[in-house]
This record gives structure tokens, C-alpha cells and sequence, in this order.
């Protein structure tokens, strides 16, 4: 049922008509859907796209989601994608078929998008307090005994608000929740203290419209992180969950969820999951690692686990923003038409990596061609030679930070190497 669910979702996307909402479809495309317009297979640079365009590499795509897949399982490890990295129904497909548990979210709005598609598992990683979600909430768990859904508790009065948001709506299931341990002083949300985590252990068991499930946190969170305040941080976590389930914390469950993972510790989190000792109920081992899926060629690029255990294999860059060269006042500086709109900027600027010609189509290395800042509509680029860019050439980019690249996007295209666009992923923020 949630599969077709799914399918159906899917099905409606392609059915979307094409037309100004859109940046960068050809102009000739208006009125087309998306499917029909993605059947015609069009070439990137040649078939009437406009710049800019921000485009994946349905090659990368690909073997990030097998990567992650043969990681997970060779780990032992359950795996809900991030969602907020892409918010894109067809990505979600992609990793459900490639054997993730479910997907998690981080608002409840996302979460609504989730079961619109027809998503099944949906782990929540922050505490819900706003009645009108806790409302819809219970009403989605009542509609269908088979949507399985989980968040976080950080606080007594989070418990309160939820228990009386739940018992107001009238909710006939209890909502699944787990203990968030902070990741240290100074970090973002979660429990700072086990003492603390065992007073809100208290309070879930005197409600009857929660269900304490298990443990979770982001290690990502753990101040001045290394290797091994990381491991230490994620060795509290897993003795929290057994502490709980000495003291029967546990009872009645057919699984206990310990849950963490972004996408720079993984490597960690898979070595100290691989510790935990046999408990009451097997164990839901939940990676929840989301930028994989495009991966980039900033942030991610230097944080990737992947960098200290090579030996797994390695995670390829997806993205590519190409803008064109509108403007060369002088032999030193050129400006395109890609700024703050199009490309992810909150960590590093985009990376010239290659140049299009814009007379014969050619391609070369964006040797000496350097981002050096961006306007609202503008990239500032610097060139060490006359000759490096003339107006008209087309310049790929890189781009840092998955999460703040997909979200400028409503509908990217999926390419090939040589430039034929096979879909368009639609994306909802």
C-alpha cells in the first residue's frame, strides 16, 4: 500500500505542466509536463536551457546510493536518511529501494510532505511541541496502524505539552519517542546530564500517550570534535540505552532504537554500534546520514568518513552549477550570472571547475579561474589571464553544502555524463 502510495506520488510529479515556476527550463518547453519533457531527453547545453542551471550527475547519484547501501549493510546498521538534505519524494524512492528503514525529518512540515508520499517510517530528530502537528500527527497514526513514526524528548515540559496536545486530539496510539542525549556543554539540543535523561524517563511512563523506544543524539553536535571525544560522547549514548534497559525502561518491545549518525562520524558511529551488548529486545542500530546522497565539493568533501577508511570506498559529487559569463570589464575579473539565488553559500563559495565554451562547445579545466564572492545575481570571479573566459562560456561549479543547494532548486535535472537529461527531481521547502 505505501508502496504505491509512493508510486502514485511519483506518477503526479511527472504529470506537473511546465512553466515559470521553474528556472532554467527551456522556454519551449511551457505547457509540456515534466515527464513528457523529460522523455524527450534533452541535451543540457544544447537543447534550450537557460543559465542558471544547477544539474546532478544521475551517475553520481547512483553510486552514492549503492555506497551507502553495501556501508550500512555491512555494518549492521539500520539507515533513515536525513530528508532535509534534498526534500525530493524521487531521491527518498531511490533510498528506500536501496534499503533504507525509513526517512527522518526534522519538522513536522517535513514530515507531512513524507506522507503525502506515502512514507512509512518517518523518525522525527527533534521534540514536537506544536499542538496543530501533534493533532495531525495523531490523526495520521489512527488512519493507518502501519506508519511507524518516532521523535525526540529533551524536556519535562516538552513531555507535558505533547501528553496534553495528544490527549486533546484524542489519539489512540502512543507516539514513540527517545531520550536525545546533548552532545556535550555548549552543544545544540539534548539532555545534558543522565540524571536528567532518567527524570524524563520518569515522566514518559506516567503518560499514556508516549512510548519511550530508545536513545538517540547527533554526534555532529559534540564540541571541539575529534575522533575521540566523539567515540567517548556516542559510548554515553549506548550505556544511557542500557542503563534503561536494566532498570525495565524497555519492557514490551519488539525493538530498542539507538540512533545517531550524521554525515561526517559514521565511521565512528558504526564502531561503537558494533559494541552494544545484547540487550532486552534486538536493537535498531539507526544511521540517519543525509548529505550522501549528493555528497559535494566543500563541506562534505573534507568531513566524510570515507576520507579516514578509504578502504570503504568514497562518495562522488553530484552537483554542478552552470552559469555563463555575462560580463569581462577587465582582463582579471569576470562576472557570471549565478549568485546567493542559485548556489549554496553559508559555508564555502562555489569552486570553478570547468569551462564550456561558448563557441564550439569545448571543455577545459577552470585553471585560474577563482569564485571570489557573490551578489544576489552575480558571481565575482577572478582570472590570472586574459584568455582563461570571454563572455559566452559556460562555467561548472561546485558547490559546498548539499542542504542550502537543493532548497534554491524546485526541479533539477538528473544528467548523464554526456549531457542528456533523463528526469527532473522535484523538490519541496
Amino acid at each position: 500500500m505505501a508502496g504505491e502510495r509512493l508510486a502514485q506520488g511519483l506518477e503526479g510529479l511527472a504529470d506537473e505542466r511546465v512553466d515559470h515556476r521553474f528556472k532554467a527550463l527551456p522556454p519551449d518547453a511551457e505547457g509540456r509536463t515534466v515527464g513528457e519533457l523529460a522523455a524527450e531527453r534533452r541535451n543540457l547545453f544544447s537543447d534550450g536551457f537557460t543559465t542558471p542551471v544547477l544539474a546532478l550527475s544521475a551517475e553520481s547519484v547512483a553510486h552514492n546510493l549503492a555506497l551507502m547501501e553495501t556501508y550500512a549493510t555491512r555494518h549492521g546498521l539500520a539507515f533513515a536518511p536525513h530528508g532535509k538534505t534534498c526534500m525530493a519524494p524521487q531521491l527518498f524512492a531511490r533510498q528506500l529501494e536501496h534499503g533504507a528503514w525509513g526517512i527522518t525529518a526534522a519538522v513536522p512540515h517535513q514530515a507531512r510532505v513524507y506522507r503525502t508520499y506515502g512514507i512509512e517510517r518517518i523518525f522525527l530528530a527533534n521534540e514536537v511541541v506544536d499542538a496543530a502537528a501533534l493533532r495531525w500527527l495523531a490523526g495520521e497514526l489512527a488512519a493507518d496502524p502501519g506508519f511507524r513514526f518516532m521523535c525526540y524528548v529533551d524536556s519535562l515540559r516538552g513531555i507535558e505539552l505533547m501528553d496534553t496536545a495528544l490527549r486533546e486530539a484524542g489519539a489512540t496510539r502512543p507516539v514513540d519517542v527517545v531520550v536525545e542525549l546533548g552532545a556535550g556543554e555548549g552543544a545544540r539540543t539534548g539532555v545534558r546530564t543522565e540524571a536528567e535523561c532518567l527524570e524524563l524517563a520518569d515522566a514518559i511512563a506516567g503518560v499514556d500517550t508516549l512510548r519511550l523506544v530508545g536513545v538517540a543524539g547527533y554526534e555532529g553536535e559534540v564540541p571541539d570534535a575529534t575522533p575521540e571525544r566523539v567515540t567517548a560522547w556516542l559510548r554515553r549514548l549506548v550505556a544511557l540505552a542500557v542503563q534503561f534497559d536494566k532498570a525495565g525502561r524497555f519492557t514490551d518491545l519488539d525493538q530498542i532504537v539507538i540512533s545517531a549518525g550524521g554525515s561526517a562520524w559514521f565511521d565512528a558511529v558504526a564502531d561503537v554500534f558494533a559494541e552494544i551488548p545484547e540487550l532486552s529486545a534486538p536493537v535498531l542500530k539507526l544511521l540517519r546520514s543525509g548529505a550522501y546522497v549528493s555528497h559535494d565539493d566543500g563541506q562534505y568533501r573534507k568531513l566524510t568518513p570515507f576520507n579516514r577508511v578509504p578502504e570503504e570506498g568514497a562518495l562522488q559529487p553530484a552537483f554542478r552549477l552552470w552559469a555563463q559569463v555575462v560580463s569581462r570589464p577587465t582582463p582579471e575579473q569576470a562576472f557570471l550570472n549565478a549568485g546567493k539565488r542559485d548556489a549554496a553559500y553559508d559555508l564555502h563559495l562555489p569552486e570553478a571547475q570547468v569551462v564550456r565554451s561558448g563557441r564550439d562547445g569545448t571543455l577545459r579545466p577552470a585553471d585560474g579561474v577563482t569564485v571570489t564572492g557573490l551578489s544576489d545575481q552575480h558571481a565575482w570571479v577572478s582570472t590570472e589571464r586574459a584568455g582563461d573566459l570571454e563572455v559566452g562560456d559556460w562555467v561548472g561549479l561546485g558547490l559546498s553544502h548539499p542542504c542550502t543547494s537543493f532548497d534554491k532548486w524546485q526541479l533539477i535535472p538528473l544528467v548523464e555524463q554526456d549531457g542528456t537529461v533523463t528526469e527532473f527531481i522535484r523538490t519541496f521547502f
